[in-house]
């Protein structure tokens, strides 16, 4: 295959930040030029004085092959005869001050396993897709209105095969063969992967990235990544991956002052400089680094066929000030504290994706009351389809860890929420970071005994399930580790086949299969329409209830979802209905299978024709203790 040279009109595209392919053109590309095999290199460094390719073919001699400037655009190319595909390299730069110093290639592939951290000369084709029902699927249709329950993941401490002879990582082939199935078989629709981009250090779990174009070397090869996402497609499951466009860390081998300068990053520690973790803050007015990371974006759909984007921590990128004190930060030119070029570069990368891929997803790691994130940019929003509910991750754990007798005082952490549960499109994200750092895993976090802790537990996971939005848990959770997450270990698999938790687990794969198959819960996620308190003010006992209707197009019926957060059973407890008939019990968290009390066995409750909380019916039930109950209406399908 001939590989082509870099043409003007790529060039100025590239300077235009226009290029959104420029991963084809610039880093290492093997093939042909007039016949002789080799490979061709590209990379971007306007300020150096000269650029070379090196590795064991020229013994790291960066005389023997130097690249060609290509005038003003600041890109060096040329063809190396003889490199081929699993060639370690670097790029040797002599800066304008006389210093020698070796890169990594921001565009590479592949790079080798850390501790070493040269790029890898690879090819992308060496995978045969068999998704393309799947991609035409996903372009059909409103995202929002579909099931997304995502199953975060950590491959490196999901499982880990203890082998003297090999990495402590799964590879992406054994991921299929044993991840996959677990995924589908609890009834998650997606899982979220931390961590794919190459990253040099374990513990910053990949949130420090230095190969935004190369999958971690940890799992194996680009083409093992692509066919562990084609198996996903297979089993019906999406794959979001973890992208962090907000900093980069300083390590000397990465874009950290490329090429001597300040290239990616900006000069001025006030705009460059990211005190809270210590890393570089990218330059988003600068096309080149703009076109980098949009060209990024689109790469992983692409390349990889992913189905989702979760942009890390966008709060840091939308403030100038952001973890900053007085007096080191620079305000915009309007003299305000927002990031207008990161507002930019967050418009158009969405505009880009949502373009070229119709049903990708983009979502937001967003903890602030920035408006329109999940918005148009057309209507002024950022564009993602998206946003984490940071708020009702914090309030509704605050509930959880309440010991029942105090949870009378702090009932508006549960009907909060609701005041903005439709200003933006929501994902309920119980994530990695709220099982770690002493905080806890999500089953220790619960109050009161061992028997208690489990109920709370449960009666946590439906009203998350019942809530307004889409689902997140993170790996760990849904068997109820009591161990906090740590990365460098694999999850305590020996208590998912003890009975207390494998009935935790059934309850969780429960709770996934009715959100998946009622449209109620589902399709009516984004809608106002689709919610009405039925009971709201019942802190005193501190029972809620709520009902969810299926809106547009979907099938008809509601679900009535209720709760009892306090150990004191509730007989015959009244609540008001729209309809009159037999409302079929879906679930009950009280269920002996999921490790409950059995304390109501009732299938079938009947409503009568009386008049209660605004409803035209009444509907009495017994509530169990520390439990979740959810019925559907005569009219639900």
């Amino acid at each position: 295959m001939s590989v082509a040279a870099i043409s003007d009109f790529d060039l100025y595209l590239f300077g235009e930040g226009k290029h959104e392919r420029i991963y084809e053109r610039l880093g290492a590309h093997p093939g042909e030029t007039g016949g002789v095999a080799g490979t061709r290199f590209a990379v971007w460094a306007p300020n150096a004085e000269r650029v070379s390719v090196v590795g064991p073919f020229n013994e790291w001699d960066g005389r023997r092959h130097p690249l060609r400037g290509r005038g003003s655009s600041g890109v060096w190319e040329a063809f190396v005869p003889g490199v081929g595909v699993g060639t370690v390299y670097k790029y040797e730069i002599r800066t304008r001050a006389g210093a020698l110093i070796l890169k990594s290639d921001p565009y590479g592939f592949a790079t080798q396993l850390r501790p070493e951290n040269c790029s890898v000369v690879a090819r992308l084709d060496g995978h045969r897709w068999t998704d393309g029902d799947w991609i035409d699927a996903r372009g059909r249709g409103d995202p929002r209105r579909r099931p997304i329950n995502v199953y975060e993941v950590h491959l490196g401490s999901w499982r880990r095969p203890w082998h003297e002879r090999r990495p402590p990582f799964m590879s992406w082939h054994e991921a299929a063969l044993q991840l996959i199935p677990y995924v589908a078989e609890l009834g998650y629709t997606h899982v979220e992967l931390i961590g794919v981009a190459e990253h040099p250090l374990d513990a910053s779990w990949g949130y420090q990235v230095t190969g935004y174009y190369a999958p971690t070397a940890r799992y194996g090869a680009p083409e093992h990544l692509m066919a562990f996402v084609d198996a996903c497609h297979r089993a019906g499951i999406g794959v979001i991956l973890d992208w962090v466009p907000g900093h980069f860390p300083r390590d000397e081998h990465g874009l950290a002052r490329f090429d001597g300068t300040a290239l990616y990053e900006h000069e001025d520690a006030r705009l460059g400089e990211h005190p809270e973790w210590g890393t570089k803050v990218f330059n988003f007015g600068r096309h080149e680094v703009r076109n980098f990371l949009i060209a990024n974006a689109l790469y992983w759909f692409d390349r990889y066929h992913v189905d989702g984007l979760r942009v890390d921590a966008v709060a840091s990128m939308l403030y100038l000030d952001y973890s900053r004190e007085p007096g080191h930060w620079l305000p915009n030119r309007h003299g305000g504290r927002e990031n207008i070029e990161a507002i930019d570069f967050l418009r158009e990368m969405n505009d880009a994706v949502h373009r070229a891929h119709p049903g990708a997803l983009t979502i937001a790691e967003e903890s602030t009351a920035f408006p329109g994130v999940s918005q148009p940019p057309a209507t002024g929003g950022l564009g993602f389809n998206f946003k984490w509910n940071m708020g009702w991750m914090n309030d509704t754990l605050k509930y959880a860890a309440l010991d029942p007798i105090y949870r009378r005082f702090e009932h508006r952490l549960i009907t909060f929420s609701f005041m903005y549960a439709w200003s933006e499109n929501f994902i309920l994200p119980i994530s990695h970071d709220e099982v770690v750092h002493g905080k806890r895993s999500l089953l220790d976090k619960m109050p009161g005994d061992e028997w208690r802790k489990r109920a709370n537990f449960r009666l946590f996971l439906a009203y998350q399930i019942a809530h307004p939005g889409k689902k997140l848990l993170f790996m760990g959770s849904e068997f109820g580790q009591w161990r906090e997450w740590r990365d460098y270990d694999q999850l305590d698999w020996h208590l998912a086949s003890e009975p207390a938790h494998a009935m935790l687990r059934e309850c969780v794969r429960a709770l996934n299969e009715i959100y998946r198959v009622h449209p109620a819960l589902h399709g009516s996620d984004c809608d106002p329409e689709g919610f009405r308190w039925v009971d709201l003010h019942n802190a005193e006992e501190s029972v809620f209830a709520f009902e969810r209707r299926a809106s547009g197009g979907d099938p008809g019926g509601s679900l009535l979802c209720v709760f009892n957060a306090t150990p004191v059973p509730r007989d015959r407890y009244p609540l008001g209905v729209a309809s009159h008939g037999e409302y079929r019990k879906l679930l009950d968290t009280d269920d002996p299978r999921f490790g409950g009390s059995g304390y109501s066995r009732a299938a079938t409750v009947a409503s009568v024709n009386e008049g209660w909380q605004g409803f035209p019916c009444t509907l009495r039930v017994d509530l169990p203790p520390l439990a979740a109950a959810f019925f559907a209406s005569p009219t639900a399908p």
